[in-house]
């Protein structure tokens, strides 16, 4: 009987647990808009992964964390290098709803589940063989947007204005609000757009200040929902001014100042945890992922960096589930960790509880949003 000697066997040995160690990490890419006109959603998710899970269940989690610059094209460049170069298993991002849009067709062919805590509703809806790759963990427009129009009905608006981004965010909510206001028996007098990038709105500002709705929709996100708001009230606009959950930042009331205020929004029960009751079942997420936050950095955290770290609580829920079927690093796995993201159930994360179905890669119900009104500065909760 041949033997091997014991110094092979002791080399095999650690070659096979050096396998074995290679094996047992989760690698995910981590694309932020930490620079140009979405900085200000961005930033909060690119300081968010810092608190993202280092280890689940055995596995180490490697975390690569890009920045797009707020630029589609970049976008893609990156999300190819995290999918070719560093063979991730999941995308968490990136920030902005076009730079979103643009990734859809690449996660598809590369069948990677993609994390999106962007705005927009049309990276999961209408669900489509490319979308099916895609969870997002804000919420969706129409959810927001009940909110909303229920407010404009209770004090009795007839006519509204809107003004949004001439991209997917703008038109996504468009596409959702519309339909709702006639619904509820209120008329669209007047529609104008912008860019992101846009330093001047007073034409459209102009506009809808002349025809004077009773109240106007800001579909914009991050620090340009400033810019239409404070030029209405420039312009001499005294109705009702609604926000987006998109302008759920600091900078709005930093920048905005008294110009901003009286404005109301549906968002993250994150702008108004002390009003919300300890019954809530985000309240304690979200202090917990405040708390850690603050530590690291000195500063409270925009609703927007929870999207990210809500993504690390989605996958510490879906890895142990898709491990039962591959191992990382390979596509197997990469589909059984989107069938098990899709068979997320009542999972609680900052700003809402999580429920996907193959028809809803969302998974907010009206636990997800709070009515709220800007007063001195300071978000005051509006019972619905």
């Amino acid at each position: 009987m041949n033997l091997l000697p014991t110094a092979r066997l002791a080399a095999l040995a650690l070659a096979a647990l050096t396998t074995l160690a290679a094996q047992a990490q989760l690698k995910i890419g981590v694309i932020a808009s930490a620079t140009g006109p979405t900085a200000a959603v961005g930033i909060p998710q690119k300081n968010s992964a810092a608190l993202l899970p280092k280890k689940i269940g055995n596995l180490d989690v490697e975390y690569t964390v890009l920045d797009d610059a707020s630029d589609s094209t970049m976008t893609v460049t990156l999300l190819k290098k995290l999918m070719v170069e560093q063979k991730v298993d999941a995308i968490i991002g990136p920030s902005g709803s076009p730079n979103s849009m643009a990734a859809l067709q690449f996660i598809a062919e590369n069948k990677t589940p993609m994390l999106a805590p962007v705005g927009t509703t049309a990276v999961v809806l209408p669900m489509t063989e490319q979308k099916k790759w895609v969870f997002k963990t804000t919420q969706n427009d129409s959810l927001i947007c009940e909110a909303l129009v229920a407010h404009m009905v209770k004090k009795g608006v007839k006519t509204v204005g809107f003004i949004g981004f001439g991209d997917a965010y703008g038109e996504s909510w468009y596409g959702v609000f519309v339909p709702m206001i006639e619904k509820a028996g209120i008329k669209l007098i007047v529609n104008e757009r912008f860019q992101r990038t846009d330093q001047s709105v007073i034409g459209q500002a102009t506009k809808i200040a002349a025809a004077n709705p009773d109240a106007v929709l800001i579909g914009a996100a991050g620090g340009p929902t400033v810019l239409p708001h404070t030029t209405l009230v420039e312009r001499g606009y005294k109705g009702q001014i609604y926000q987006t959950h998109g302008a759920a930042t600091p900078d709005f009331v930093r920048l905005g100042g008294k110009a901003v205020d009286g404005a109301v929004m549906a968002a993250s029960l994150m702008l108004v945890l002390g009003e919300v009751p300890d019954s809530n079942p985000s309240k304690k997420v979200a202090l917990d992922y405040i708390g850690a936050y603050e530590k690291l950095y000195g500063v409270k955290p925009a609703t927007f960096g929870a999207n990210v770290f809500d993504a690390g609580l989605l996958l510490q829920r879906a890895v142990p589930e898709a491990l039962k079927k591959a191992q990382p690093g390979t596509e197997a796995f990469r589909v059984a960790l989107r069938d098990a993201l899709e068979g997320t159930r009542e999972l609680v994360g900052t700003q809402g509880v999580y429920t996907m179905s193959a028809a809803d890669h969302s998974g907010f119900d009206k636990r997800g949003r709070e009515l709220m009104q800007l007063q001195g500065g300071v978000w005051r909760l509006i019972p619905e």
